[in-house]
């Protein structure tokens, strides 16, 4: 749009892309808003931006304040010799931060790789642990009739 100078007559002002500093090879690279479709560096942090103020961000950590409660409160069972209730609320408590980081835009540090891998991780690791702390002996919760038979053809004697 023409921009208009003292004298009231309009001028014309050329508007280039914005370019950032150089990069190593000292030429400029146009900037965007947008994630580029590969990445190939670190990302910035999940909601780094200035905008907020110290208790605003402070405020954003309760995702993993409660996923690390879980877990601290699992930890202190299993020291206290409740073992299968202890390990079973460690993995409820990553599946738990697996739901959050799928359901929230924002969860502060919960937010470590891209919204798929953590989403992956956190499930694939509260489920195993679910899952080993169900079937873990004496007087398993959970029984897989099928491992049985895998570790007597696996196993010999």
């Amino acid at each position: 749009m023409p921009a208009e100078n003292t004298s009231g007559e309009p001028e014309d002002i050329e508007v280039r892309d914005p370019v950032s500093a150089p990069d190593a090879e000292g030429v400029p690279r146009r900037v965007t808003r947008r994630f580029p479709k590969f990445t190939r560096d670190t990302a910035r942090p999940e909601g780094g931006g200035r905008a907020a103020s110290a208790d605003a961000l402070a405020a954003r950590q309760w995702p993993i304040i409660a996923v690390l409660s879980g877990v601290a409160l699992g930890l202190l069972l299993t020291a206290l010799d409740q073992f299968r209730i202890g390990t079973v609320l460690i993995g409820v408590s990553l599946l738990a931060g697996a739901v959050l980081r799928w359901m929230l835009p924002g969860v502060g540090m919960l937010a470590v790789r891209s919204r798929f891998t953590d989403i992956a991780t956190y499930g694939v690791l509260g489920t195993a642990i679910v899952l080993l702390a169900l079937m873990a002996q004496p007087d398993p919760w959970l029984q897989i009739p099928f491992l049985k038979d895998t570790l007597h053809f696996t196993v010999t004697n």
